[in-house]
């Protein structure tokens, strides 16, 4: 069983889904702020300076560890169904991820849904990561991660620096990500009742319609990036936990990663809640997460030894209570 620091988000996503069922209607702007206060169940990560910039005409926040290598950097994109989220409601965890990483985070703030529909949230990224290479810093110094639409984003951008001929980044990591417009797996249908934060796919569905309007293609891999060609793509570690309806969206891009030949990674952890990481500082199981996924992309970024869940096609599922591991302005690039 997840350890009862855990519930506090799980409580969180019961506010939110009874909020949106008392008021159906509810204006944009006030869902926005209210999703704001997803950070509200993440410890503050000592040793960690915040400091606003402009990455290439995409407003972004560096999360700098002190004594960290910044010739390093983890460009994090934000989850929140794209209508949602921003730099500053998941300024805790990447802060967190960025300190095991020992590296620089670079979190955007790239644009939302329905004022802004696809592509423009991949064009965005592209832009951000064009501004760290011709900034200096090296693609091979590069990882990306993302959480809920930020990983699936993830993924996507990997795909868009290919078609641009851009040389790719070290790694990516996506977090619970959604990968699928189709709303196509099966955990859509049997983990129906245990995620807290999506009652069902239909809870989903609207974010679909925001995020691409009409007559878009529910499989472009720009969107979906599940049904894109892995093949070559960068090593990819993907977490998700066991009681997600997105659990099957990581599962599949997984194995056809593996059938492909990516360095891929995958841990499932049963029982616990969509985008568990937030609950760092707090809950042993998001530390133990973010710390293998420290341990990772580590020597991916050229930073040292790879740790226990390094190495070329790791395909595991890792119960939350498998180990306890120790904790251990720049406006350009």
């Amino acid at each position: 069983m997840p350890s009862k620091e855990t519930e506090d988000l799980r409580s969180l996503y019961q506010n939110w889904v009874a909020a949106f069922a008392a008021n159906p209607q509810m204006p944009l702007e006030e869902r926005r702020d209210m999703i704001e206060h997803w950070g509200d169940v993440t410890a503050e990560p000592g040793g960690v300076d915040y400091i606003e910039t402009d990455a290439g005409g995409v407003p972004a926040m560096w999360a700098v560890p002190k004594g960290c290598a910044e010739d390093r950097v983890v460009l994090c994109l934000h989850g929140g169904g794209f209508v949602s989220g921003s730099m500053y409601s998941h300024r805790k965890v990447y802060g967190h991820l960025a300190r095991a990483t020992g590296c620089r985070a670079l979190i955007l703030n790239f644009r939302r849904t329905p004022e802004h529909r696809h592509p423009s949230q991949v064009e965005d990224v592209v832009a951000a990561y064009r501004w760290l290479l011709d900034g200096g810093v090296e693609a091979d110094h590069i990882a990306l991660a993302g959480d809920s639409a930020g990983g699936g984003l993830a993924v996507s951008a990997l795909f868009a620096a290919r078609e641009r001929r851009l040389p790719a980044p070290a790694a990516a990591m996506p977090l619970s990500a959604w990968l699928d417009m189709d709303l196509s797996g099966e955990t859509m249908v049997s983990n129906r009742g245990k995620d807290a934060l999506f009652p069902g796919k239909e809870a989903i569905e609207p974010l679909v319609s925001m995020f691409l309007g009409e007559g878009v293609d529910r499989q472009d891999p720009l969107a979906s990036p599940l049904y894109g060609d892995p093949a070559g793509l960068p090593p990819l570690y993907l977490q998700v936990g066991g009681d997600e309806l997105l659990v099957d969206d990581s599962r599949r891009l997984a194995e056809r990663a593996r059938q492909a030949g990516v360095d891929l990674g995958l841990d499932i952890f049963p029982g616990l809640q969509h985008c568990f990481h937030f609950s760092a500082g707090h809950a042993r199981e998001a530390d133990d997460a973010i710390r293998k996924l420290a341990e990772w992309v580590r020597p991916k970024l050229g930073l040292g030894q790879a740790g226990p869940f390094g190495g070329d096609e790791t395909f595991v599922t890792v119960p939350p209570r498998r180990s306890r591991l120790e904790d251990g302005g720049r406006g350009a690039p």
